[in-house]
């Protein structure tokens, strides 16, 4: 894959590229990535809109059963959205399927970095297909899989009427007169290994005779093999991917990306007390805030890692920093820190942290997926995030001393073992309040903070200031942001940089 700025370029490339046979089925293995020019404004914005894409696949696989009407219409409508392919785009959806095929490959290159990001990837994009697979027609189906080399043998009808007492017994679900109905497939034991396990399928000679229905299972089984094996290839491949100064900054913030609303400026600055922060610590801060909060107040000190994490939290619920410079030079000098020791080695860090120092940089809150995929705890820190980085009967206990219910706690941690934090949180938020259902997916704790606040009073204040601090989403936010009309190509090694002098000053503990 190439690259260019040119518009002029990028419409010859679109015209060359316009060759409808590159994409003969709307479904896809991804097993040649993509060939043509695309300019960066393409590739950064290809890249977000699938990233959102299986963000919303992630958080429907958990909020609701993966075949039911509702995860079916819900996902839908945002592939009609962020304009992926789906059903009724089956016959003739070339740009679809050209976004499709491009966007999968960059968000390869941005999450084979880890496991933690290989094992995320590759289970939105197993459940994406699995959508996708079931949602097309018979003879759709049928096409793909000859397309990808998994057209098994088909059990003629005399053999199925031979065996039909056979494959009512051992294929759950299915009544005689539906297994005569029913295509059934010869398909190899190594291929159909998931479906024998569960005890699903007629076993003979050393074939699983698989339904069509379940078919499924085996292109998901060869898909999931293939995709772990090319991400790890990926992997190796790093090296001289990253080499490239146009990519590199924007892979490395493609997988911790945020794409909401920029926290560092809010209408409501000033308007909270410092007499407020403990009481709205218990109401409405996340727990990781909660966390940092409580070992603040007990240990007098937070390193500068917690420093960073809740100091730009506080600042974007809303603390100025005349507030901000109170706040921590009254808790540091109860501890160990003297007033003279803080205004030499601590203010200028603070003041720094709300641009009025070095290169007056105003620096934006930490998203989830930061303080999720950067910068882990170690002994004696307080920051990151408590459901993915606690251990989880610390969990427990913590979550039994704020009483929440052993329902919910069995929940939170039932999300925290399938590597859902973030759902995780937003579960807490949901008993913490008492509502069932968000209606909007968490991605920050500012916005956790915001959403609290606004359901707290009825939603009279904080409503008004979400909306505007989503139209604030234009400023600069490439901290650990993006969305999908910046283009933060050097802007970001410039704000890298200058976190790191940021970082720099909270080094004293």
């Amino acid at each position: 894959m190439e690259f260019s700025s040119g518009r002029g370029r990028l419409k010859q490339a679109r015209l060359a590229g316009d060759r409808r046979d590159l994409y003969p089925h709307s479904l896809q293995f991804y097993l040649e990535p993509p060939t043509e020019n695309i300019s960066l404004v393409e590739f950064e914005s290809f890249a977000i809109d699938r990233l959102k894409l299986l963000k919303v696949v992630e958080n429907l696989g958990v909020s609701y059963v993966r075949s039911s009407d509702s995860y079916r219409t819900k996902l839908e409508f945002e592939l009609r959205k962020l304009k992926f392919p789906y059903k009724a785009l089956a016959e003739d959806d070339y740009e679809a399927r050209r976004k499709d095929h491009i966007s999968h490959f960059i968000l390869r290159l941005a999450y084979c970095q880890s496991e933690d990001l290989r094992r995320w990837f590759l289970q939105q994009e197993m459940d994406l297909l699995r959508y996708r697979f079931n949602e097309v027609t018979d003879n759709l189906r049928q096409k793909f899989l000859e397309h990808v080399n998994l057209s098994f043998e088909a059990v003629s009808e005399d053999l199925k009427n031979e065996l039909a007492n056979e494959l009512y017994t051992s294929t759950p679900g299915l009544s005689v007169a539906k297994v005569k109905e029913q295509m059934f497939y010869k398909v190899g034991l190594a291929d159909a290994v998931d479906l024998f396990r569960a005890r699903r399928v007629f076993i003979k000679d050393g074939f699983a005779y698989v339904p069509f229905k379940e078919i499924d299972v085996i292109v998901l089984n060869n898909y999931r093999t293939k995709l772990s094996k090319a991400l790890a290839l990926t992997a190796r491949s790093l090296p001289s991917i990253q080499s490239d100064e146009r990519l590199q900054p924007l892979l490395n913030h493609l997988s911790h990306s945020y794409i909401g609303p920029d926290y560092s400026v809010q209408k409501n600055t000033g308007k909270i007390s410092l007499e407020q922060i403990d009481t709205l610590s218990v109401k409405s801060f996340p727990l990781c805030m909660r966390q940092l909060h409580k070992a603040l107040r007990d240990n007098h000190h937070l390193r500068h890692g917690g420093r960073m994490q809740y100091g730009l939290f506080l600042k974007g619920i809303g603390l100025t920093l005349e507030q901000a410079l109170e706040f921590w030079k009254k808790e540091f000098i109860r501890g160990k820190v003297d007033a003279d020791k803080f205004d030499k080695g601590y203010a200028y860090s603070i003041r720094h942290s709300y641009g009025k120092e070095g290169r007056r940089t105003d620096y934006t809150p930490y998203s989830c997926m930061k303080i999720i995929m950067s910068n882990p705890p170690s002994q004696g820190d307080y920051h990151g995030c408590p459901f993915r980085h606690s251990d989880p009967e610390l969990l427990k206990q913590k979550l039994q001393s704020y009483k929440i219910p052993p329902s919910g706690i069995t929940q939170i941690l039932e999300l925290v073992k399938g590597m859902h934090y973030q759902l995780a949180c937003q579960k807490y938020f949901e008993l913490t309040h008492d509502v069932d259902n968000l209606g909007f997916s968490l991605n920050h704790p500012n916005q956790y903070f915001t959403e609290s606040q606004r359901l707290l009073s009825g939603g009279r204040e904080l409503k008004k200031e979400l909306s505007n601090s989503g139209n604030s989403q234009q400023k600069s936010n490439s901290q650990e942001s993006m969305n999908s009309n910046s283009t933060p190509t050097s802007s970001n090694t410039t704000a890298d940089a200058e976190l790191e002098g940021l970082e720099a000053y909270f080094t004293e503990d």
